[in-house]
């Protein structure tokens, strides 16, 4: 964090800030320890119990006292004292000597100090601190209704404060006092200490959609320089989806299901660079409401993101929309409902169809017909009655059935092609239905 004094003029107070956040373990710094019976003896002394009972007397006679203090030339300082030396912590706990890295979705918490360093008392003392970004400024602490009624020479007011990181990039905490110097004077002090916000994850999303079911595959990256231990990575669906997590399968699962939904272990993702894959199975719950048949509603839904350090820092993110594959539906849907399972060679059939709105407004009325291919003789199946059938206007969203009449002229397998539908309104014509084949016998 750099830091910045405005105002100018000496001053008597000043901010000191410093950073509150879990302490780390402390690493020895003896890269290796040795136990000594690996320098004294083989392994194969423990296959003979009369030699193995007999090593600690050797041992002791090698080492004198191996812990005593008064070894001033450390001449057993790479030997394990403890079986618990070989981890390479001494136990110790030690408290943040840098600023350090600040990521988005952690809360950033800070210490902050205002020292008089004069030789007399200052007094009426008005403390705001803030955070800038880019974007906004963010009170954390204001003490305009309740000031500091004095600070003594060397005295010093401290006070915490705490902002959940939501942005990315600079950010300045700045700390400004207004007080009465010793000689009554007002006096204004502006400190401004700066620090960048990162990325602790990447996340990267696949969609893939095999027939009515949606597959989403999000991929986390850890870019930070310590382990994240994943609580939560929750999908959370938009409406009328529905989203089932895919595990592979683990032993004894049955047994532990109950265990599992009570406590779910949480999910390591190594530093600078470890990934985890998650899969989710997303399936529309009501695909035929209104707002599912609009254009473009693809939005999938989004990540919640829960997270600890080693040592229990939390943080937490939540990604943005994410979003499907492209709707591209149809204004008006044509399809067919039944065809009769015997035709016969030139008895008239029925071809039962329904006409579907798919948009917001009112469309139609319609004109349906059979086109003719070429010549009159090339035309197999052809209508039997009226060659143009009129349909009503059909409301936003709205259905209706009806019954096309048809005469085959040839046996065999048939196809039913040309059937064609007009809007009289906007006149435009709409895609023909596709090819729909029959089987045309004899009576």
């Amino acid at each position: 964090m750099s830091s910045t004094q405005g105002g100018g003029g000496p001053h008597s107070l000043a901010f000191r800030v410093m950073r509150l956040c879990r302490p780390s373990f402390h690493v020895d710094p003896v890269p290796l320890r040795l136990d000594p019976a690996d320098l004294l003896v083989g392994e194969d002394i423990f296959d003979d119990p009369i030699a193995a009972a007999q090593l600690p007397r050797l041992l002791d006679s090698h080492l004198a006292n191996p812990s005593s203090d008064s070894d001033l030339n450390y001449r057993t300082r790479f030997l394990l004292r403890d079986h618990s030396d070989s981890i390479g912590l001494s136990g110790l706990l030690v408290l943040p000597q840098a600023f350090g890295a600040i990521y988005l979705g952690e809360t950033f918490c800070s210490y902050i100090s205002i020292n008089n360093s004069s030789n007399f008392e200052v007094r009426e003392v008005i403390i705001k601190a803030e955070i800038q970004t880019e974007r906004q400024r963010i009170l954390l602490l204001d003490t305009s209704k309740s000031p500091v009624e004095s600070i003594r020479a060397g005295g010093r007011y401290d006070f915490i404060v705490e902002h959940d990181v939501k942005e990315l990039g600079a950010h300045t905490l700045v700390c400004t006092a207004l007080y009465n110097d010793g000689d009554g004077e007002r006096k204004y002090l502006p400190q401004f200490f700066k620090f960048i916000v990162a990325n602790p994850l990447s996340v990267r999303t696949k969609v893939r959609v095999v027939k009515e079911t949606t597959f989403l595959e999000a991929c986390i990256e850890n870019h930070t320089k310590s382990n994240l231990l994943m609580d939560q990575v929750e999908f959370e669906p938009a409406p009328h989806w529905s989203a089932t997590i895919l595990k592979a399968d683990e032993p004894n699962s049955k047994n532990s299901s109950q265990t599992t939904q009570a406590f779910m272990p949480p999910i390591l993702i190594k530093s600078g660079g470890g990934i985890h894959n998650y899969l989710y199975q997303l399936k529309l719950s009501s695909p035929d409401s209104p707002e599912m048949k609009v254009e473009g509603s693809n939005i999938l839904g989004k990540l919640q993101i829960t997270w600890r350090t080693n040592l229990g820092e939390p943080g937490r993110l939540q990604t943005q929309q994410i979003m499907g594959n492209p709707i591209t539906r149809k204004e008006i849907e044509l399809h067919v409902v039944e065809v009769p399972s015997v035709v016969n060679l030139e008895r008239p059939f029925s071809l039962h169809l329904t006409l579907t709105n798919q948009t917001d407004r009112e469309l139609g009325p319609f004109e349906i017909w059979l086109s003719e291919n070429g010549s009159p003789k090339d035309n197999i199946i052809v209508v039997n009655g009226l060659q143009t059938m009129v349909l009503r206007p059909l409301e936003a969203f709205g259905s209706t059935n009806f019954t096309l009449n048809l005469i085959a002229t040839k046996l065999g397998v048939q196809k039913i092609t040309g059937i064609t539908l007009f809007d009289t309104v906007e006149k435009k014509s709409y895609e023909p239905l596709q090819d729909l084949e029959i089987f045309v016998d004899l009576d």
